[in-house]
């Protein structure tokens, strides 16, 4: 019989397991990724059981027709986050929450951990990463020192657990999941075996006593959750944490949510104090100079239930080099190299011999397609060097037929744009004819925008 092996090389970056080292992981592609892991007994790292015992309790079941109370949420008192999650917390749920260093993932969590303790709900917060001192010097800048917050520094999994389960606490957070380790497994912190099983362990724990768990996670240079996808698989809630450090604001953005929606998005701003709910949600990301010059056009998203408006600045020159440069922050490239696509075969606007650069104001990160009008406005404005007309949206999605084609929710992006102030709406053609305020300027197709912003740029 053959001997079963004791170790497997596991890929650091997707979890894919090797039964010997390669350069290059079969699962994810990546390089220099396999690192050998001792073989657990059992999925996990629970210890395998003895042979000859008896399992206890059985596999209960019950119909979908059975009426069982909702739990009551946890409100936090957040608006922003509580707007996030779906309403609050759920007890017996856990929450991965991911995000680069420095982004303030521990400072929001903190603020949140000592308002509940405030409202009498038993809060712990255990760190791995940093010393209790360290903590408690961000708890008097926060000014939240005096809260009854339960403060605990450790890194091993199992007295972890023992701790939890003595003092029975209704919220916890533990920063963050790649310090955790079990001594059940003989790889090391942060490797995929030890994130997967304190993972694991943690989040059983949390649906059998009640509590709300909340998991913070390192980020790769890709900006995703490190460690095994699973992870993410395993709780309920994950939520990114976004934001350029040289900005003041931050997003917190739900990619999956088991008890609300996972478009929403948390709005904060950094302040001396920490983190605090953005007071104009809708206009933090709008250029203070109004858009003078050519190269800037207002886009009217929506994230969730919100609308949001965004500066989309664009910059168009001719290029010192052979190869033309294309350069987008904020956006998608794939997109921009389409749309340019379209302009050229669809309008005649050429950009060959063009540098492009195209970003998005206050590093907010435009993810829909209903983005390409106003990027194409902001392209043209650059290239005719002429400022789109003042106080003026954009928004529609560009086909590579050159139609603009319709997008969700139009009338709630046109209320929000007039009760900020704006005049002109560049939309889909079908949207309501008027709103109140607003001038409704409807386009069929992108030859037409090109007309009214750079008609010039047709003759060229």
């Amino acid at each position: 019989m053959a001997k079963a092996p004791t170790s497997a090389f596991i890929c650091q970056s997707c979890g894919e397991v090797h039964s010997k080292w390669t350069g290059k992981c079969n699962g994810c592609g990546e390089w220099n990724t396999l690192v050998e892991e001792a073989v657990a007994a059992v999925p996990g790292g629970l210890a395998p059981a003895k042979v000859g015992t008896k399992r206890s309790g059985k596999t209960e079941f019950v119909a979908l027709n059975d009426k069982t109370e909702a739990p009551t949420r946890i409100v936090m008192g957040v608006d922003e986050l509580d707007r996030a999650f779906g309403g609050g917390l759920v007890p017996s749920s856990a929450t991965l929450i991911g995000g680069d260093p420095g982004i303030g993932k521990s400072t929001l969590l903190l603020q949140v951990a000592a308002r509940l303790a405030r409202n009498g709900l038993k809060t712990v917060y255990v760190s791995g990463e940093e010393a209790a001192a360290q903590i408690q010097e961000r708890a008097v800048r926060l000014k939240v020192a005096e809260s009854p917050v339960q403060l605990a520094t450790e890194t091993d999994l199992r007295k972890i657990l023992s701790a939890l389960k003595a003092a029975q606490p209704d919220f916890v957070v533990i920063d963050s999941i790649q310090t955790m380790w079990s001594d059940s497994l003989e790889a090391a912190p942060g490797s995929v075996s030890q994130v997967r099983a304190c993972a694991q362990e943690l989040t059983c724990w949390a649906k059998k006593s009640g509590a709300a768990l909340v998991l913070v996670g390192h980020v790769t240079k890709e900006g995703t959750i490190a460690g095994p996808r699973v992870v993410e698989h395993m709780v309920d809630t994950v939520f990114y944490f976004e934001g350029e450090r040289g900005h003041q604001f931050r997003i917190l953005r739900a990619v999956k949510n088991r008890f609300g929606p996972t478009d929403e998005i948390g709005i904060f701003e950094m302040h001396q104090y920490g983190l605090a709910p953005a007071k104009e949600p809708s206009a933090l990301f709008l250029s203070a100079d109004g858009g003078a010059e050519g190269g800037a056009a207002v886009f009217a998203a929506m994230e969730g239930s919100r609308p949001v408006l965004a500066e989309v600045q664009a910059l168009v020159a001719k290029s010192a080099y052979g190869t033309p440069r294309r350069s987008v922050v904020g956006w998608d490239t794939g997109r921009l190299a389409m749309l340019l696509a379209v302009l050229e075969a669809r309008c005649g606007i050429g950009f060959a011999g063009m540098d492009v650069y195209l970003s998005v104001a206050g590093g907010y990160r435009i993810g829909e397609p209903a983005g390409d009008l106003a990027a194409a406005a902001a392209l043209l404005t650059s290239l005719s060097d002429n400022a789109a007309p003042e106080r003026s949206v954009f928004f529609g999605e560009v086909s590579l037929s050159g139609a603009i084609r319709p997008v969700a929710r139009i009338e709630q992006r046109l209320k929000e744009a007039a009760r900020l102030g704006f005049a002109r709406a560049y939309v889909p053609e079908g949207s309501p004819a008027a709103v109140d305020g607003l001038t409704i300027i409807p386009i069929k197709r992108l030859i037409e925008l090109v007309e009214l912003l750079a008609p010039d740029a047709l003759n060229a």
